[in-house]
């Protein structure tokens, strides 16, 4: 069976590979080899600049067509280096040997032996998956998140003023206003956004263990940390400065540990989104030909939101793996890494969807004055806790304990319930006109 979207095992390349593709040049097969070669040209190019001894007669002008090696990479590159591998049986040395042909095209075969001179597998792997990892987050994943924070924070302005019912433990509550309900989540999501934007993008490079062995004993007279360092640092990454034959993947583990937070935040904003809908405190915006159900037609789901919810746990089980799993290595070295990180793609795939699925969720979604009207309307025994507070202030005696009696009672609670409860009270007119004036519709406190 062909591999398509429509045979593909996994949905994040069937079903929604519309929505994925554009982390696949970063994450595929073809990506990782991409990137591969990307720093094994990158690197030459470097010890040409250093120079080593005998790169120093390296022709400078040839630099542009060693960068056309990976600038203009095509699938057929990738399948000729796959071709390799299967002689190989390793998918770096493979790289090596592909980029070595192609210098034999240019005719510079005496400075063959310099591609991947010193370096280890992971010298490669940890240094181009944490680069396709910071192009991915610029390029696709962290405007994804802008633009739900955007989006949330617009309809946080538009209903900033819209009195609404609160509910702890499921119960009315003093009122809120939806605005600042949705608020809070803007600022939830700005916090841990400016923390994952502060962890850096850690590369191991250093050699077989961690310490140029191989570079030091052939060129001693060179400060290869720094080269290093200064290699790393020109990728737009950070070195790792002391390591095994791996990166540690701390830095990373934090990043997904955040990617992480950010993701439960939204999974607590899609819950509560659906709870509003079901309480017809929100409508949705009907797409003509959209079915709700195959049997009940009158239904209009909240499918973006609960997509969302669905989506980003998925992608949390593979982040807390993953952050849990990476910064383990047994002694110098083992392979679980190498095969763990292939997915890293997967849970930012997962986040992709659910991040798109909100923006399609709220662009649906009708305010429904209304029925919130009517929820605060039927429920003015939350402001038991304003009369109970200022009585409090007067010092009338056991307040709280007389608001309790009155609003406990298996009675309805209305606003011709507390206006006359309100007369009972032996307090002066003017505190009764205070005492009058408050309401479910502006006992709201203060926004910030």
């Amino acid at each position: 069976m062909a591999l398509t979207t429509l045979t593909a095992i996994s949905p994040v390349d069937g079903r929604y590979r519309r929505t994925t593709e554009s982390l696949a040049p970063f994450f595929s097969e073809f990506g990782l080899i991409h990137y591969r070669v990307r720093i094994e040209i990158e690197y030459f190019i470097a010890l040409c600049e250093l120079p080593l001894p005998q790169l120093a007669d390296f022709d400078p002008s040839l630099f542009d067509q060693l960068r056309s090696i990976y600038t203009e990479f095509s699938e057929a590159d990738a399948l000729r280096i796959k071709e390799i591998e299967k002689t190989t049986n390793h998918d770096v040395k493979a790289v090596e040997y592909f980029i070595k042909e192609k210098l034999a095209d240019l005719s510079i075969e005496q400075y063959l032996e310099f591609i991947h001179f010193g370096l280890t597998s992971q010298d490669v792997n940890n240094t181009a998956i944490p680069l396709s990892l910071k192009e991915a987050m610029d390029a696709v994943v962290t405007p994804a998140f802008e633009e739900v924070i955007y989006k949330l924070s617009s309809l946080a302005a538009l209903w900033k003023d819209i009195p609404l019912l609160a509910r702890t433990h499921g119960q009315p509550a003093s009122p809120t206003r939806l605005g600042k309900e949705l608020q809070v989540f803007v600022e939830r999501l700005q916090q841990q956004r400016n923390l994952l934007v502060q962890i850096p993008y850690a590369a191991k490079f250093g050699g077989a263990t961690g310490n140029f062995n191989a570079h030091f004993v052939a060129y001693p007279g060179f400060d290869w940390p720094e080269f290093g360092n200064d290699f790393v640092s020109d990728l737009g990454l950070c070195r790792s400065r002391y390591t095994t034959q791996i990166e540690h993947y701390d830095h990373l583990a934090a990043m997904l540990d955040t990617l992480k937070r950010l993701n439960t935040i939204l999974i607590d904003f899609s819950r509560d989104v659906w709870s509003y809908v079901s309480t017809n405190y929100f409508k949705q915006k009907i797409k003509a030909g959209e079915v709700g159900s195959s049997a009940m037609p009158h239904k209009v789901n909240p499918i973006d939101f609960e997509n969302a919810e669905g989506n980003l746990g998925v992608a949390n089980a593979l982040y807390e793996h993953l952050s849990a799993k990476l910064p383990i290595s047994r002694l110098q070295r083992d392979l679980t890494d190498s095969t763990v990180l292939r997915n890293l793609g997967m849970p930012l795939a997962h986040t992709l969807i659910a991040l798109k699925s909100l923006v399609r969720g709220m662009d649906k979604l009708e305010l429904n004055e209304a029925a919130i009207h009517a929820d605060l309307e039927a429920n003015w025994a939350v402001v038991a806790e304003a009369i109970q507070t200022v009585l409090r202030r007067e010092s009338y005696p056991q307040p709280y304990e007389a608001l309790k009696a009155l609003t406990r009672k298996n009675e309805a609670i209305t606003a011709k319930t507390i206006a006359e409860f309100i007369e009972t009270l032996d307090v002066s007119e003017g505190i009764k006109a205070e005492l009058r004036a408050i309401s479910p519709f502006n006992y709201l406190g203060v926004m910030e």
